[in-house]
């Protein structure tokens, strides 16, 4: 027992941090890390002088980064003497391994290695100092690492101790943070890899222990050899099945005493958690239970067996008098109602030979628990309580090994000392006043007989013998269970943030309240009647978070059926979101139809530009509504191959909508992206109403669009706005012809409609584009009146089925989609005849438009070293001056030399011609001026002078110039020789795949090292991604299987034979979203507006990306360079999605994907099971993944995105794959996150609430005004335009007044009204609660547009004075009142005049009444119940 307690009070651990424990556990990994020596001069040589019997030893302990937290325990190694200075440099040696495994796979998990040097004081006291530490990567970011080959590495120090580790100012990358000062000529020369050796032994030394291999772990042979070594190649000893009967506890002063106080105590404790006194009646005990397993001192060896017990008393009435005989002759020394009976006999398999392997018993308490603060359960069903576990007592035995069976009485423990479990304790008794002899047995016994033989205690029923079938060695792989009752698995790795796992209880339902909802599970109810024996199992562990995490498992029977293993993680249960998931496509429904008859009348007779071919006729009008016949090879055969799509917006009608509708805009603005042409923003259009509106219809009341001039003024007269898109052979690349035919047969083009004053969304409508087909025809028409639809957020005020109580069960917040109105859009494709001939995608040859050569780069073009080297047709090269071709040297002929350098002998004062020329014309005119003629001696000769001295400075020049460039130059010029030059185009998040034929030039075999400084340009290694990519691409070049030969990290390496040619695999993928689509394409867009149809097309250009490959031969020699050239290409957006968000907050939103066969881009001809699918995000910070719930379920994919500052919009793509290796997206996802100030509002419906926003100013001064998307609801104070002073600050009084009980969302824009720029935005999260209704009438009315009816209702002042009172209602559509404030004596009784108005549709409608005094605050509500017949 000794050992035990020895043992376990030396290892006991410090648990990860909370955030990284409830993160899904990883299977975990064992390593070895060897630490071999020290060298630096790391030890001052003051501490030498000061201390004597100087030591220096190394301390590890592992370190969380991320939360900035020191776990598990610090292992120490065996101090060295430190040796006076007398070697350079200075070396201490160390070679001291340690082991441990750890299920926490992160990049930020590190071990932190200290150097401490201890020696002792003059007074003989011990002196330790810290003189350094470092930082060990265990894990990097490499998914493959640490598998790598183990080398030796060196760690290098910094400056300090570890605690500064803590500082908040160390953020990750700590390495490269300015406060770590690095020790130089100091490190520490270790070695770390993984070691597989020690999964056998994983249920004997906890998670994140770290140990070294000298220390003796209880279960382990000592090691063979000298070394001592015993984890290097660890071997399990022999284990033994213990059995234990006849088990039972005594409490004292009796068992109903003892639970009658603890009752008591848990009461009062939580009355003084909660502050709400709390029903004794309420609580009761469900379950005694007893965990039992074996601890070998550093944790329990296997899981703990979990069973149940009951008092004794229950045992004799609930059984035989034979059976209530033998309980009461084997435990004839008990008195009274003392004890608890175990009535099923232990097996202990896992009984090791060892002085510190002992057997631990743990007594724990279920209680029920009320759910709410007031104390009342709100369970649904009456079996779904919560549950509360406390631990009580517990124990431990160290069985004598000599021993093969008996019988022992243990005294139980409790209190604050530490315990197997790390859990709290429930109190002992105070030992004040007791003798030694009490004080052992008066927190309770236990009693049990032990035997090391299955009959040695013949009194046990066979029918109550529970075996379970424990495995001592970890299994990967969960056995296959017995038909009977299922064998509690082996427990695995106990760390100190374990706890036990409970079981199915049999006496009631347990449904524990977790503290993580990701370990959140359902509890069913067990199927075994009260009173049977139990021994069930939960199916793994969780970390310890709070005192009933182990109860947060699957509790049903069917969890019992697969047996699992000590090395087996938990099964991850299929989890529903609790936000609806967004359906792709939904917004993309908007019914669109055919307009009317006489919406094309009236339409028609606006004067809108009618839309003509190539010939200057009408185009042909397609029935929207009709079906289209689709034929690839007509669209491939038609002389017209350029294609002019139009976009004509021609008018915007409002529906039928109730009163609490926004007002109808005036302005609207519509943004959408065609193709993969720039995503499009509209000018502001202006909604003009026609004069024969009203002649239409009532329910649709149609306004032109017609757009804003910069002044702010618009034309009537020339109403829509037209959009114009060519594409042209010129714009597509070979062979996109046919994608874009598909792209026009299959997708929608989703148009989103804003507020051109407010900014916000109003709604957003889809159109198909299949009708754009013109299938042979010189052009075709499609019109169509399409629905805009808006999606409304709002909380459902009924509670759904189930347990409310538990995770999971919250009120929703639904979607719904509102109609806000009908776009009338007409759509056109005209053909057009191609101004340039192309070649055909036939023409180019698949095969060799994938395949690069480096053949026609092994010449040289000839000619000088400061010659371009340009490709010629000829090997002829023409003389040039030295000064054109080279605009360095040119720059230094043509500048006067510097003063004070020297100067070429003869070299004039000034080297620039025209200085020369002007000197020239001065001296022939002082000739003239002295009556001499210039003659051609005297001026000649001077000229030619001077001429000489420049050609002897420049020719200076060139020599010293070409001498200094020569091995540059010549280096250069042997580059272009071996340089391949290639250009490909790329898009987002398709893989571009080629292959490069290299060729060995020499007659000797090379190691090739291939060099890449790109990290979008990767090489295929895997030699089916690379039959993936060739059967794709049509290619039959040669195969390889293990082609590579991988280093890690470190660049490949390829075997190349004398004068032999290999294919070597590349791909060219970017995720990168690059810069704003409004640089996105070079095709042509042109405003009909602003230019005519001759126009040039606009060009702008998209970023080029270079990479660089460079084949090395092992000596260093280059043997061929490949430059690729990227040209990025616009991409395709299939679906946008918009979110309002909070800022600084994250969005988790799930978006679910349609059946595969009907996903637009999905491959056709695809067998009926769906195949994998796999997401990317464009930005790296989003976190995007999807999963497979089982067939037949939907799919959804799950984003995580972190929102900026409002009013900040983060776009970014998620692109969809069907292939494992992501070669090309089937869907293109566009996400906008408009990142919104978040406003919480608590109101009670028809009563005003009032609040006040911060408004800053900007840096100049602004016209703002406010919106509300819900003005009836949401008012503001200013209301109109107002200015916002600059660096000032202002409050923006909102009031709220809802009109419906629920809860919604209300968005409130501050729109600059000159600039129309969004200045600030908020989210307004409403909660609103119904009031109470005083007085209830119902009334009975026409339906179908009659009269309404005039009625009156009396309310009387309850007051004494007169008091001034005002109406609402929620229907003012329906309801009016005659007056809508009205003032009454005290006491007095007011009749209020009421005026019903009909509707069309027959049905009921509650309406209510607010009668509110002078401040706004709800009087009395009275509720209206209309019958319209």
């Amino acid at each position: 027992m000794h050992d035990w307690h020895r043992i376990f009070d030396q290892n006991l651990l410090v648990p990860p941090h909370t955030q990284r424990a409830r993160q899904p556990l990883k299977e975990s990994t064992a390593f070895q890390c060897v630490l071999k020596w020290l060298d630096g001069p790391l030890i001052k040589q003051g501490v030498l002088e000061v201390l004597s019997e100087v030591g220096c030893h190394l301390r590890v302990s592992l370190f969380d980064v991320t939360y900035r937290h020191f776990f598990g325990r610090t292992w120490k190694s065996s101090a060295r003497p430190v040796e006076p200075l007398c070697r350079q440099p200075p070396r201490i040696v160390f070679s001291e391994p340690f082991y441990f495994h750890t299920s926490l796979n992160h990049p930020n998990v590190v071990a932190v290695v200290e150097v401490v040097t201890e020696g002792r004081r003059r007074d003989g006291t011990l002196q330790t100092l810290s003189c350094g530490f470092g930082i060990l990567r265990i894990f990097s970011n490499n998914p493959e690492s640490p598998s790598s080959a183990p080398q030796d590495k060196r760690l290098r120090l910094y400056h300090g101790s570890p605690r500064a580790l803590l500082h908040p100012l160390l953020q990750d990358p700590i390495e490269q943070n300015k406060h770590m000062t690095l020790i130089e000529t100091c490190s520490l020369q270790y070695t770390l890899k993984p070691h597989p050796l020690l999964e056998p032994v994983f249920h004997l030394l906890p998670e994140n222990l770290l140990v070294s291999g000298l220390q003796q772990i209880p279960g382990l042979l000592p090691a063979h050899g000298e070394s001592g070594d015993a984890l290097r190649k660890p071997r399990l000893q022999k284990s033994l099945t213990w059995y234990l009967d006849d088990l039972f506890f005594t409490l004292y002063p009796s068992l109903e005493k003892f639970e009658e106080e603890l009752l008591e105590l848990v009461i009062s404790d939580h009355f003084r958690e909660a502050g709400s006194p709390l029903d004794s009646g309420v609580l009761e005990i469900l379950e005694r239970r007893l965990c039992v397993g074996v601890h070998n001192g550093l944790g329990f060896v296997q899981r703990p067996q979990v069973v149940v017990l009951v008092p004794e008393l229950e045992v004799a009435l609930t059984h035989s008098a034979s059976f209530s005989r033998k309980i009461g002759a084997s435990s004839k020394a008990r008195s009274g109602n003392h004890t608890l009976v175990l009535r099923s006999r232990l097996q202990l398999p896992e009984m090791v030979c060892h002085p510190a392997f002992t057997i631990v018993f743990q007594l724990e308490y279920v209680f029920n628990s009320p759910s709410g603060a007031d104390g009342n359960a709100a369970s649904v069903t009456s079996l779904s309580n919560l549950a509360c576990m406390h631990m009580v007592r517990w124990a431990v035995w160290n069985p004598v090994l000599e021993a093969s069976s008996g019988r022992v009485m243990l005294p139980l423990q409790g209190g604050i000392q530490p315990n197997p479990s790390h859990c709290l304790v429930y109190k002992v008794p105070p030992a004040s006043m007791s003798s030694e002899e009490v004080k052992q047995v008066e927190s309770g016994t236990v009693q049990f007989q032990y035997s090391l033989s299955p009959e040695g205690h013949p009194d046990t029923p066979v029918e109550h013998a529970i075996r379970p079938k424990a495995e001592q060695r970890p299994s990967r792989k969960p056995p296959t269970s017995p038909s009977s009752l299922p064998a509690p698995p082996p427990r695995g790795l106990t760390t100190p943030q374990d706890s036990p796992v409970g079981p199915g209880l049999s006496l009631s339902q347990l449904a524990a309240s977790p503290q993580s909802p990701a370990q959140c599970r359902a509890a069913e109810a067990s199927s075994k009647p009260p009173g049977s024996p139990t021994l069930s199992l939960a199916p793994g562990e969780f970390p310890l978070e709070g005192r009933i995490s182990h109860l947060e498992a699957d509790l049903s029977q069917t969890a019992l059926v697969a047996g699992t293993s000590t090395a087996e993680q938990l099964q991850e249960l299929p989890f529903t979101p609790v936000h609806a998931p967004s359906i792709v496509g939904a917004w993309t429904r908007s019914s669109g139809g055919k307009p009317s008859r006489a919406s094309l009348a009236l339409l028609r007779s606006a004067g809108f530009p009618e839309i003509l071919d190539a010939n200057k006729q009408p185009a042909e009008a397609v029935n929207p509504t009709d079906p289209v016949k689709f034929s690839p090879q007509k669209e491939e055969s038609d002389c017209l191959q350029s294609n002019e799509i139009v976009l004509q917006f021609l008018a915007f009608s409002r529906v039928s909508q109730d009163d609490q509708a926004a007002p109808w805009p005036q302005t609207v603005y519509f943004t959408f992206q065609f193709y993969r042409f720039p995503p499009e923003t509209t000018p502001r259009l202006q909604l003009v109403e026609l004069d024969e509106a009203g002649k239409t219809s009532s329910a649709s009341l149609p306004h032109l669009l017609v757009l804003i001039h910069k002044d702010g003024s618009f034309d009537a007269g020339s109403p829509g706005f037209q959009l114009k898109y060519l594409v042209d052979p010129g714009f597509l690349r070979p062979g996109e012809q046919r994608w874009f035919a598909r792209y026009l047969a299959m997708q929608t083009l989703q148009i989103d409609i804003w507020d051109g004053d407010s900014l916000l969304l109003i709604g957003s409508a889809a159109v198909q584009m299949k009708h754009l087909l013109r299938q042979g025809r010189p052009a075709v028409q499609v019109s169509h009146e399409l629905e805009v639809v808006a999606t409304e957020h709002e909380q459902d005020t009924m509670v759904v089925s189930g347990d409310v109580t538990r995770f999971g069960c919250v009120k929703p917040i639904n979607v719904h989609t509102v109609v806000k109105g009908r776009l009338h859009l007409t759509l056109a494709n005209v053909g057009h005849l191609c101004e340039r001939r192309v070649r055909s995608p036939s023409s180019l040859p698949p095969s060799r438009s994938r395949v690069i050569s480096n053949d026609g780069a092994t010449g040289f073009s000839g000619g000088g070293l400061l010659t371009p080297g340009a490709p010629r047709l000829k090997n002829v090269v023409q003389a040039q001056k030295l000064a054109d071709v080279d605009s360095e040297l040119a720059a230094l002929l043509f500048s006067p030399p510097w003063p004070g350098t020297p100067r070429p002998q003869g070299a004039g004062r000034e080297g620039d011609a025209v200085r020369r020329r002007k000197l020239e014309r001065m001296r022939a005119v002082h000739l003239r001026e002295r009556g001499a003629e210039p003659g051609r001696c005297g001026l000649g000769a001077l000229a030619q002078q001077s001429i000489r001295a420049q050609h002897a400075r420049d020719l200076q020049l060139i020599a010293a110039y070409r001498e200094r460039t020569k091995a540059e130059s010549i280096a250069n010029a042997l580059s272009l020789a071996i340089t391949t030059r290639h250009t490909i185009r790329a898009t987002l998040g398709a893989a571009e795949f080629f292959e490069f034929a290299l060729r060995n030039p020499d007659n000797t075999q090379h190691t090739v090292t291939i060099a890449i400084d790109s990290a979008e340009l990767s090489l295929i290694l895997d030699g089916r991604e690379w039959r993936y990519f060739k059967e794709l691409a049509g290619l039959h070049t040669p195969l390889e299987e293990d082609m590579f030969h991988p280093r890690g990290s470190l660049t490949p390496q390829l075997f190349l034979r004398p004068r032999e040619m290999v294919h070597i695999p590349f791909k060219f993928q970017t995720f990168s979203a690059g810069p704003r689509a409004s640089a996105q394409a070079s095709a042509e867009l042109r405003f009909e507006k602003d230019m005519g149809a001759g126009s040039p097309p606009k060009s702008s250009m998209m970023p080029t990306k270079h990479a660089k490959v460079l084949f090395r031969a092992g000596s260093g020699k280059p043997l061929a360079v490949l430059c690729l050239t990227v040209e990025l290409q616009p991409h395709v957006v299939d679906q946008v999605f918009r979110f309002y968000h909070p800022e600084l907050t994250f969005l988790k939103k799930a978006i679910r994907l349609l059946p595969w066969h009907t996903l637009p881009g999905a491959p056709v001809g695809m067998p009926g099971e769906d195949p994998p699918v796999y997401v990317r995000c464009s930005d790296p910070n989003v976190i995007c993944e999807t999963q497979n719930m089982g067939p037949g379920e939907p799919r959804d994919v799950f984003l995580k995105v972190a929102s900026g500052p409002s009013p900040e919009i983060k776009d970014f793509f998620v692109t969809i794959y069907a292939d494992r290796w992501l070669a090309t997206p089937v869907q293109t996802w566009q996400v906008h996150l408009h990142s919104l100030q978040r406003v919480d509002v608590s109101c009670v419906t028809g009563q005003r609430t009032c609040l006040a926003l911060v408004l800053r100013g900007m840096q100049t001064v602004r016209k703002v005004k406010a919106f509300s998307s819900h003005p009836q609801e949401l008012t503001t104070d200013p209301k109109g335009v107002f200015v916002l002073p600059p660096h000032g600050v202002q409050d923006l009084h909102v009031g709220v007044r809802p009109r419906r009980a629920g809860s919604r969302f209300v968005h409130l824009n501050l729109v600059d009204v000159d600039a129309h720029q969004l200045v600030a935005s908020w989210l307004v999260c409403l909660s609103c609660r119904p009031p109470l209704i005083s007085k209830a009438f119902e009334i009975t009315l026409p339906a179908g547009g009659g009269k309404g009816a005039n009625k009156r209702i009396t309310y009387t002042n309850p007051y004494p004075s007169p008091r001034a009172y005002r109406l609402h209602s929620d229907h003012p559509r329906l309801l009016q009142f005659k007056e809508d404030a009205f003032q009454v004596g005290g006491g007095e009784t007011y009749t209020i005049g009421l005026r019903f108005a009909s509707r069309q549709e027959a049905g009921e409608e509650e309406i209510l009444i607010y009668i509110n005094d002078h401040e706004d605050k709800n009087e009395e509500t009275f509720c209206v119940k209309v019958i319209y017949q």
